[in-house]
């Protein structure tokens, strides 16, 4: 699933070009594009045309469209959706869901999912401007609003693996697998490591550096590893060139030259260095 700077990417993309337009309509292909949506996807559509888009957001992974009135478009990118805007005579892609087109007869918005993981839905705005689907995920690390001694101190009072809590969206969302991975790896914290055992300056520096590493990757266009990720004009980010941890098993830490490793964690994979982040003691049982 993109982490924070890809949809960040995505965000900026669609606040340049779909945003200001009004909606004249919507064609959405199959069920499973508005899943999410309980009325069906008749329903959706119907609600769509002719709403004008007033803003694009975004918090921490999650990602809508504000539609004015209270209500906003969810979407869901799952593993592999993409939103597009193409000329409206362009080919249709091979795995595309929806397309919005506008008053103005400019390019069109397309959706875009092969593994057909991501969808549509509409969602009232809480009194904040955040769909109430999603009302329940934390402010993220580039948040303006983001209060970093809160969030120590709930990280610091978890019994679970700190990169299990990093991962907890409602603690501070946008750190998914990849930015938690670099994150500890500049911290030298191993991912096991229970979040209760590190002090709270320990914490608060793998904080600092999970949205330096988001900021370095924002600025990259995010991280793409294949071409399932893309911004809106199809362009790939290019961050996994700067990579330490994560993804780089077998190749040597840039900070001592030991061999990064791959544990698994989570039904997923952790990257690390044996050297700099040494795995914790085993926790005793207790009798």
């Amino acid at each position: 699933m993109p982490e924070l700077p890809e949809v960040e990417v995505v965000r900026r993309g669609l606040a340049d070009h779909v945003v200001g337009r009004r909606l004249t309509e919507v064609e959405l292909r199959g069920h499973r594009v508005a899943r999410r949506h309980v009325a069906g996807p008749v329903d959706l559509a119907d609600r769509l045309t002719g709403r004008r888009i007033a803003a694009a957001r975004r918090r921490g992974k999650y990602l809508w469209l504000d539609l004015e009135d209270a209500v906003g478009l969810v979407v869901h990118l799952g593993m592999s959706g993409q939103l597009l805007v193409e000329a409206g005579d362009a080919p249709d892609e091979r795995h595309l869901h929806a397309r919005f087109r506008f008053a103005d007869d400019g390019p069109e918005l397309r959706f875009v999912d092969q593994r057909t993981f991501g969808g549509l839905a509409l969602a009232d705005l809480d009194e904040d401007g955040v769909p109430t689907s999603i009302s329940h995920i934390a402010r993220d690390l580039l948040d303006p609003e983001f209060d970093r001694a809160a969030v120590i101190k709930v990280v610091k009072a978890r019994d679970s693996a700190v990169k299990r809590v990093l991962l907890d969206q409602r603690v501070a969302s946008g750190i998914g697998n990849i930015y938690a991975d670099e994150a500890l790896w500049r911290a030298g914290v191993h991912g096991e490591r229970p979040a209760h055992s590190l002090s709270k300056p320990l914490i608060g520096t793998v904080l600092d550096h999970a949205a330096d590493v988001m900021r370095e990757a924002l600025d990259q266009g995010g991280t793409s590893f294949d071409a399932l990720y893309v911004n809106v004009n199809g362009a790939s980010g290019y961050f996994d060139r700067s990579l330490a941890a994560y993804g780089q098993e077998g190749r040597p830490c840039r900070r001592c030259g030991t061999l990064i490793r791959r544990e698994h964690f989570m039904n997923r994979s952790s990257f690390s260095c044996p050297r700099c982040q040494p795995r914790p003691r085993p926790r005793r049982q207790s009798s």
